[in-house]
């Protein structure tokens, strides 16, 4: 039996070179989604191709969420925060619920309108960069603009399969993962039914831990979130996005998919 898999490339609109993988990637048919952020200088750039996307390709795009990389777009949370926090910080303060909630509800909003402004579009789906949009406090946000866009879904972490970092895995779904992934489910809401694809972005193993996950998938719903690009100076995590975009655009992936009568396509 043929399974579909959803693989979506996140950190689209983060710097030009991780931009030019995703998209070689899209055109050879080994996307079927990317989400993008849209907080940084390079965003109105990389929005143009997208434009220029056949229909198909672009009911695959949607927003990144940001609120732990580089600085916000709107006044009231520089005031709060100049430089968006690291991880670890934002989930602390959000199950302290000390989340500046009036600010970030703002920010949100400002990054959908720099979405649809500049791509020309509503976002198929909505996601959290590094997953925050589960957090407590934030899920909240996150269905007020699933309210505000009905044609939208929104990725469902609670049901996170392996092999690859135990721990991630169980922290992601833990950190309510689950709660919004009923919600979701409970409104018709969900991209997804299980999510695959958290490793450490270390070592060279990434073949195997693709060929994990696609033995692992369901018959239907898995979405598999990745971070190809060329990468560049300042990323932290360059030289994983350049392993991932080797094996995605390669031969090898193909057979990968061949042997585990998996086709790429919407959830």
């Amino acid at each position: 039996m043929t399974r579909t898999l959803a693989l979506c490339a996140d950190d689209y609109g983060l710097a030009p070179a991780i931009d030019h993988g995703i998209l070689g990637l899209l055109a050879a048919g080994r996307l079927s989604a990317l989400s993008c952020l849209v907080n940084g200088a390079a965003w109105p750039a990389a929005a143009r191709p997208l434009r220029a996307l056949p229909a198909a390709a672009r009911a695959g795009v949607g927003l990144h969420l940001n609120l732990t990389e580089g600085r916000p777009l709107t006044a009231a949370l520089a005031a709060r925060w100049p430089v968006l926090p690291p991880l670890p910080r934002l989930i602390a303060l959000a199950h302290l619920r000390r989340l500046p909630l009036a600010a970030i509800r703002a920010e949100w909003q400002a990054q959908l309108a720099a979405f649809e402004q500049a791509s020309g579009q509503p976002p198929a789906h909505l996601d959290g960069h590094q997953h925050v949009h589960h957090l407590p406090q934030l899920r909240g946000l996150l269905l007020e603009l699933l309210a505000l866009r009905p044609g939208a879904t929104a990725r469902h972490t609670g049901r996170v399969l392996g092999p690859g970092y135990a721990v991630k895995r169980q922290l992601i779904a833990g950190t309510g993962g689950r709660v919004l992934g009923r919600r979701l489910q409970a409104l018709g809401r969900a991209q997804n039914t299980a999510l695959l694809g958290v490793y450490d972005f270390r070592g060279e193993g990434y073949r195997g831990l693709m060929q994990g996950w696609l033995a692992k998938l369901p018959a239907r719903g898995a979405l598999i979130f990745c971070h190809p690009g060329e990468g560049g100076a300042g990323d932290a995590i360059a030289p994983a996005r350049a392993r991932e975009l080797a094996y995605l655009g390669s031969s090898a992936f193909a057979d990968d998919l061949a042997t585990a009568g998996v086709t790429i396509g919407q959830p």
